[in-house]
């Protein structure tokens, strides 16, 4: 049964001492390395980071006057894929969705605005 207290009530799942977020992405998890012994899919790996918008800094200077980077006054904002594998030599960025939430559909627009990668949803 689902933690009631998890974000969505998603239930924490460790398979080979590797946690997941879901049920459902460790189970994506277990078909992705089922294909990819078959050699259906080639170069799995989970949890890629794709930076969307660079942390911004102060604006300042050293004691010479000289830039140099202030402190952080916005961080970064970054897409983390599921997974990201090769299926007949292209490129698949993955994402095992249950909920939609907005702050995801506003990074998968950015991951095809910026990156030219579409999402695939599973």
């Amino acid at each position: 049964m689902p933690n009631m207290n998890a974000k969505y009530r998603s239930a924490k799942t460790n398979i080979n001492g590797i946690n997941f977020d879901s049920k459902k992405e460790a189970r994506r998890w277990v078909e992705l390395c089922a294909m990819q012994r078959q050699g259906l899919i080639q170069g799995l790996d989970r949890q890629v980071k794709f930076l969307l918008i660079p942390s911004q800094r102060e604006e300042t200077t050293d004691k010479n006057g000289k830039p140099k980077q202030g402190k952080v006054i916005e961080r970064e904002c970054a897409y983390y894929a599921d997974f990201v594998y090769y299926e007949n030599g292209e490129r698949i960025v993955e994402d095992v969705k249950g909920i939609r939430t907005e702050a995801y559909k506003i990074k998968r627009k950015l991951m095809r605005w910026i990156h030219g990668i579409e999402i695939r949803e599973v």
